[in-house]
């Protein structure tokens, strides 16, 4: 059993460009919660640093439609809804994936792993450790970031 003080975290850097949203989503939040590493322990923060570029070229599957601003743009993207809650009565909002994409793109992929992270402050501080950008370039430089392990990648 690992404990807090004893735990050490490596910083990760993964491209996202071309990969499926679901699916590069799983090995993130796998990688934050720290099951890939052999000391893994339930209740333990055991996971390390996640660095995503280019979140704004990630795909979803499904039929390709033509798009002038995304090449990777599919049918789920006008199917995918976010919904969130204004706070207000009838304050429900929804808004589909392609308008997100618009937006905040950085946000499909954030919101993806927040949903397959534990639902406690456990998970809320896992979630901490994943640094979302839409570009080629990165602040953490300093923390001397690693590829992305190979065999976590989707295939």
């Amino acid at each position: 059993m690992v404990r807090n003080e004893t735990v050490t975290h490596d910083w990760f850097v993964v491209d996202a460009g071309g990969h499926i949203v679901g699916r590069l989503a799983t090995q993130i939040a796998t990688v934050l919660m720290g099951k890939h590493r052999a000391d893994y322990t339930p209740h333990v923060d055991t996971g390390d640093y996640v660095v995503v570029l280019n979140a704004h070229r990630v795909r979803f599957s499904g039929k390709s439609l033509a798009h002038d601003e995304h090449p990777q743009f599919t049918a789920k993207m006008l199917n995918k809804t976010y919904e969130r809650y204004t706070g207000y009565p009838s304050g429900r909002r929804l808004t589909t994936a392609a308008e997100v994409l618009k937006k905040a793109p950085e946000q499909i992929l954030r919101e993806a792993v927040r949903r397959m992270l534990p639902k406690s402050n456990l998970g809320r501080r896992m979630l901490d450790k994943l640094k979302v950008y839409c570009t080629d370039e990165h602040p953490h430089q300093a923390q001397n970031p690693q590829p992305f392990p190979e065999y976590l990648l989707p295939k």
